[in-house]
């Protein structure tokens, strides 16, 4: 390697344009990467939505969510399916592995669903929703008015089209806004007069409004199509078509009206409708907010008297993040600038190696643009906590040039010297920090596609910072260090021969260090012992760490999930929302209050079906988050039973960090006593803040039951009379017509519905007379309010949050009680949700750190050409540990996904420096050196460049690891402090240890002997 040096020495001037050129396609690569909160990541997830508006939940059970489920089984890959069926929705979850591509899996799902569609209920449609975190809205604003009735249209005729045509936006949609409907109700007195039939009203829309391809025919030598009919367009169409001998609008009132509402949605006590902006695949997120922000107040003049609030917004957290991790990363890298400085007291030996830094990152960015990486608070971390690594090579290539210097060759003799004594070392420790991360493409789950990103700009930026030192330093060290050789001529290449020059280094540092090193190479065994010592306690330290899956993203957001009593009218639910929402407001802290009340499609997958109330609160940034979440528990618990609320706030990546238990079993009453039991056991432990389950009340249900052989001596059957009663009760679709492009549906609306039981009794089935009462028992029944079910198995959940952001040892205790509870015959419970997924991660994280010793190993070996050498130096990975763990311990994060990847860093950084200073020994050794002279020579030469790498590192990730700015320190923040600790540890373990290991290995099987080839 040390030949690029020598080329790059002969052609200087190529070298300075070729850095040129790299900062200039660095700089706009840099300018161009989307910024994003994190790598854009496809759920392996699907979801089936089946609206079946009125049917009860065990029809829908029955009827849609069992066929859907049993189709799907067909499908390519599928891991498992989750259902939830509740009054007139069917949910039904398909998972799969992650990296599946979700487009193939859609298009499989869509065509498993069409096979069923026939077998299905009339005018029920699943519709496949991917999900994927880029179809999350990029921003939400609030749109209040004081003219709710005409806000919805005026937003889309208004403002919907404005967003649109901002770049970037990929839709615009209205959230809250009942959609508009034809609504068809029959007058009876009117009908009975012009002897139409209800089954005439029934069926006119099928019977009406066809196109009908009739063909093709050839005429005068063109072919042309025949189709015959005419759609209806507009609600004037409908009203004059025929019914016998007069028009629908003569026996019935025909006109366009708006579907029932479902929902309410509050933005600070007053009722508002959402605007949900998403944004292309390949645009920036920040670019579309600013962009939608910018458009507002434009689109407030626009529509009067609408207020827009914006309700969520990624971009600030995006940009707080970025430009936090921004901050600390310049301030790491003036901290390695100062250390270089306080090392080399050369202000010229600093800015060459220096220079380093931003070349090894620009490359990086080139590298994240051509591979399609955004920049994230994963990709920039990355590149942040390499900042301290990137400069370590030109480290040690400058400090072998400056003491070359003294050795009086010329320049180009000693910088060429200098770098062919190091390069061997440099490139092995190189290419290991490398090769450590190969082992993430191991990884799977959202761990492994989160991380790619970071494995790869620590890559680029690692193998980039080889390169600037074996080429970019050696030339910016022949023009701008202070020449001290005395050398005069260009082509002389050996002045003195440095290796077996005895002249001890005589800094400070050096002679410090070579006293205590003299004293560890006479007292070998008491150092290893002591050594040992100090791994079995680090052991012993091993319980005390926390441990978490991601990390707590610290966001100034709060999720409230307030349950309302089964059957609660939704006017009601509004009335209790007003209620809560300002106690809400008036907590300290709280900015916003953001309620949804009712059934959207988007709450129906998130609460699987159950009755809820939920709540969305901004609080002040700058606040204490754990106050004032306990201050919002206090003002809703007054008003709301605390078992009726649960409070979240996001955890990493916006997952939860609750501990889930997964409850089983093929009878619904034994699974939810098992629900209930566990429940109550949960609830006493002193680790656990909340406890929730997935059980509610029963929801009351109107049943009608037939008699069916009454029904047959009247000459009806029990489907008519069911289809008759459904009719008289809740608006049944009859068709859908075209209006403006826009699917209109129609429906037959019952002229007067039963507002009670009673009237249901009484509705009047047929001319004569006969009422429901006459031929069928009604009664009110407790029913379930949702029926879920896990691989077609009854199921149910208990949701434990953790007091402490320590998952694991919830997680074990709830296990542990888990153990003693007797369960129910049939019935299971386990633990999964996050606490399944850090297990999995921490198992295949730890499979890839084998995998990375062993190529760390493969790497040594290829270097030393021996078996033995690279084995001593794989010790120093676990005394890394200890410094890891004794951090870890001290500071109280806890070990989550971003520490293990640092301790992945670590196997790779540890063993550099054990590298760098075996490397010189060996190369004493072979010129003949004694064992112990050529150990104490070539570590007092090495313990500088050895000690400024390691300060180098540590102080520059020292900014985040103490969380300076306080934002985005989720990710980074724990990686830095096991870097931190683990290489501090390490690096007394290179410096002191492991010449003493050395020694006494060496001596078994040479008894100090000097050498002239391997041992």
């Amino acid at each position: 390697m040390h030949n690029l040096s020598l080329f790059s020495l002969k052609n200087r001037a190529l070298i300075a344009l070729v850095t040129v050129v790299v900062a200039v396609f660095g700089g706009l690569a840099f300018t161009s990467l989307k910024q994003e909160l994190i790598p854009s990541i496809e759920v392996p997830q699907l979801a089936v939505l089946t609206a079946h508006p009125g049917a009860s939940v065990e029809v829908v059970a029955s009827d849609v969510t069992t066929p859907v489920e049993k189709a799907l089984q067909t499908v390519p890959g599928l891991l498992g399916t989750t259902s939830t069926s509740s009054t007139g929705m069917s949910v039904v979850l398909a998972e799969f592995e992650f990296g599946t591509e979700t487009a193939k899996v859609e298009q499989k799902m869509n065509q498993a669903l069409g096979r069923i569609s026939s077998f299905l209920p009339e005018n029920v449609d699943p519709s496949v929703l991917a999900i994927s975190l880029d179809d999350f809205p990029v921003i939400q604003v609030a749109v209040s008015s004081d003219d709710p009735g005409s806000l919805a249209g005026r937003l889309a005729d208004v403002v919907v089209p404005e967003l649109e045509r901002l770049d970037g936006v990929a839709a615009a949609s209205i959230v809250g806004a009942p959609g508009p409907r034809i609504s068809v109700t029959p007058r009876f007195e009117d009908m009975a007069e012009n002897g139409v039939s209800a089954q005439q009203v029934a069926t006119v829309l099928a019977q009406n409004g066809v196109l009908v391809p009739a063909g093709t025919i050839d005429d005068d030598g063109s072919s042309m199509a025949v189709q015959v009919g005419q759609r209806l367009s507009s609600v004037e169409d409908v009203a004059t078509i025929p019914v016998g001998a007069v028009t629908l609008e003569d026996v019935a009132d025909v006109e366009m009206t708006t579907d029932p509402t479902t929902s309410y949605s509050l933005v600070d006590g007053k009722e508002a409708l959402t605007l949900s902006v998403t944004k292309l695949p390949d645009a920036n997120t920040v670019e579309v907010s600013h962009a939608v922000r910018d458009a507002l107040p434009g689109l407030e003049e626009m529509v009067a008297g609408a207020t827009f609030s914006v309700l969520v917004d990624q971009a600030p957290f995006i940009e707080e993040s970025i430009n936090s991790l921004a901050s600390e990363g310049l301030l790491g890298l003036v901290m390695a600038v100062i250390v270089i400085l306080a090392f080399l007291r050369s202000g010229r030996a600093t800015l060459v190696t220096a220079v380093s830094i931003p070349v090894s990152l620009l490359v990086a960015f080139v590298g994240m643009q051509a591979a399609g990486y955004t920049l994230n608070i994963l990709s920039l971390g990355g590149l942040t906590i390499a900042i301290g690594r990137i400069v370590d090579d030109s480290i040690v290539v400058i400090e072998n040039v400056e003491r070359h210097m003294r050795y009086g060759k010329t320049r180009r003799a000693t910088i060429v010297d200098a770098v062919r004594e190091v390069a061997g070392a440099i490139t092995a420790s190189t290419v290991t920090t490398v090769a450590v991360f190969l082992p993430i493409a191991l990884v799977g789950g959202m761990a492994g596609v989160l991380f790619r990103p970071f494995a790869f700009t620590v890559a680029i930026a690692m193998g980039a910072s080889l390169l600037v030192a074996l080429t970019i330093v050696p030339v910016l060290a022949y023009w701008i260090l202070k020449w001290k050789g005395h050398g005069t001529s260009e082509d002389e290449t050996t002045a003195a021969d440095d290796l077996s020059d005895t002249a001890e280094a005589t800094g400070l540092i050096q002679r410090s260090y070579g006293r205590l090193l003299t004293w560890v190479l006479s007292h070998r065994w008491v150092t290893v012992g002591i050594a040992v010592v100090v791994l079995v306690g680090t052991g012993a330290l091993t319980p005390l760490m926390k441990t978490s899956f991601l990390g707590d993203m610290s966001q100034n957001s709060l999720g409230i999930t307030q349950a309302v009593a089964p059957g609660t009218a939704l006017d009601d639910q509004l009335e209790q929302a007003r209620e809560v929402d300002e106690a809400l407001r008036a907590v300290d802290g709280v900015e916003l209050v953001a309620a949804t009340i009712g059934s959207t499609e988007s709450s129906a997958l998130l609460s699987g079906g159950n009755e809820s109330i939920s709540w969305s609160l901004t609080t002040d940034a700058d606040g204490d988050q754990a106050r004032i979440q306990e201050d919002v528990r206090a003002a809703i618990t007054a008003i709301v039973p605390e078992e009726d609320v649960t409070i979240s706030q996001l955890a990493g990546m916006g997952m939860s960090s609750d501990v889930e238990i997964a409850v089983r079993g093929a009878e619904a009453a034994d699974v939810a006593a098992a629900t209930e039991t566990i429940a109550e056991a949960m609830r006493p432990l002193d680790e656990v803040e909340q406890v929730a389950t997935s059980l509610t009340t029963a929801r009351p249900t109107v049943s009608v039951v037939l008699d069916r052989a009454l029904l047959a001596q009247m000459g009806t059957s029990e489907a008519q009379v069911s289809q008759a009663i459904a009719g008289m009760i809740t608006p049944q679709q009859i068709g859908a017509v075209t209006i403006d492009g826009s699917s209109v549906s129609v429906y037959l609306t019952p002229t007067d519905p039963p507002a009670s039981v009673d009237a249901i009794r009484d509705l009047a089935i047929d001319p004569s007379g006969v009422t429901v009462d006459d031929v069928a028992e009604v009664k009110v029944e407790d029913g379930p309010v949702a029926i879920t079910t896990s691989n077609g198995v009854r199921n149910q959940l208990v949701t434990v949050t953790p007091l402490t952001d320590d998952l694991g040892q919830t997680a074990s205790v709830v296990g542990d009680t888990l153990d003693t509870i007797d369960l129910p015959d049939g019935v299971t419970a386990e633990i999964g949700g996050v606490t399944a997924e850090q297990n999995e991660a921490f198992s295949q994280l730890g499979l890839a750190m084998l995998v990375a010793i062993l190529i760390v190993y493969v790497v040594m070996v290829a270097t030393f050409r021996s078996l033995l050498h690279p084995f001593l130096l794989l010790v120093s990975i676990p005394f890394a540990a200890t410094g890891a763990v004794l951090l870890q311990v001290a500071t109280g994060v806890a070990l989550g996904v971003p520490s293990l990847i640092g301790v992945l860093m670590l196997i790779g950084i540890v063993v550099t420096n054990a590298i760098v200073l075996i490397d010189l020994v060996k190369q004493y050794r072979d010129r003949g050196v004694p064992m112990t002279e050529a150990l104490h020579r070539g570590s007092v030469h090495r313990v500088q460049p050895i000690l400024m790498t390691a300060f180098a590192t540590i102080l520059a990730l020292a900014p985040m690891a103490i969380g300076i700015t306080g934002h985005g320190g989720f990710i980074s923040q724990p990686l830095a402090i096991v870097v931190i600790g683990g290489l501090f540890s390490s690096t007394l373990m290179t410096l002191l240890v492991l010449p003493a290991l050395y020694h006494l290995v060496e001596s078994i099987g040479s008894r100090g002997a000097t050498r002239t080839q391997d041992v």
